[in-house]
């Protein structure tokens, strides 16, 4: 079964010229779109794998413009030009455009699992996790015509040939060279704030590591090391430092029994309970408590 993209959107003011081009590629699939703009197009959009945006031609006004940015993040301007931009995992992102008629782009979409075991468990996973903009490198243009052309082709060549210029576009723009020795990289600031937010909400119930993995769009054995390398707790260790300061509030009031505060804070019994909070504080639970109290 081919790999279809995991991609949301929601998006105002764009037509599409002529039908969807699309060819899969060993867990990569390339979709090559000519659309029609209002004056102020724009979208929201949320991609579930890593991708490339390449913008490949732009009509419209002189001053016509398509600014791009993150959520939450600074506007990312001069985008109506031929570049590639690599935007990672669940990373989500606007984009406005003011005073184009049409956009001609080529967006290539990789199966997160897949892509990280061909680059091999010992790449850099801060190439997978930080984005890039605005490359306008010609031999990285060259190749994206080329991968367009291959997609709108009526006869493709054999898959081995759009296979081979998609990896080599990928390794470009992230900067992969073979034989590099490549140690384990944090986190980007926004998968951090990203997973301990949710293990903030969720962490009085088992949190199973795919689920917070696949919130950064990485593997379970990346996404561990890379956790740990940003906040020097493992994602069980910080669970457990979130389910304690949820302890911690429960026993500033006295008239909830130690009993209570163990049942609803997920553990499994007074004993598990104490020693838990014994190892990450160093007192009993009551006296914590009466040190708090008095």
């Amino acid at each position: 079964m081919s790999y279809l993209p995991r991609m949301s959107n929601r998006i105002d003011g764009f037509s599409v010229r002529s039908g969807l081009h699309r060819r899969y590629w060993n867990g990569m699939v390339a979709d090559l779109w000519s659309v029609d703009c209002t004056p102020d197009a724009g979208g929201v959009y949320l991609g579930h794998d890593p991708r490339l945006f390449i913008l490949l031609e732009a009509e419209g006004a002189e001053d016509g413009a398509l600014d791009m940015a993150e959520i939450g993040g600074p506007r990312i301007g001069g985008c109506a030009v031929r570049a590639v931009h690599f935007i990672p995992a669940g990373l989500e992102m606007t984009t406005a455009t003011r005073r184009l008629r049409r956009l001609k782009h080529l967006d290539l979409h990789f199966d997160t699992d897949l892509l990280t075991r061909r680059l091999g468990e010992d790449v850099d996973i801060s190439a997978l996790s930080a984005p890039r903009y605005r490359l306008q490198e010609p031999g990285l243009l060259a190749l994206a015509d080329l991968i367009a052309a291959e997609v709108a082709s009526p006869e493709p060549l054999h898959d081995l040939y759009g296979d081979g210029l998609v990896t080599a576009l990928l390794l470009d723009v992230l900067k992969i060279r073979p034989g590099e020795s490549r140690k384990r990289s944090p986190l980007a600031a926004w998968q951090v704030k990203r997973v301990t937010d949710y293990i903030a909400t969720h962490c009085l119930r088992i949190i199973r590591l795919e689920e917070l993995a696949e919130l950064t769009g990485l593997s379970p054995s990346y996404f561990s090391h890379a956790f740990k390398a940003s906040t020097g707790l493992s994602p069980h260790q910080w669970q457990m430092k979130m389910r304690i300061e949820r302890v911690k509030d429960q026993l500033k009031n006295p008239d909830i029994p130690l009993t209570v505060i163990a049942a609803d804070t997920g553990f499994a019994d007074a004993a598990h309970f104490a020693r838990s909070f014994r190892r990450a504080v160093g007192m009993s639970p009551s006296q914590w408590r009466r040190a708090c109290l008095s």
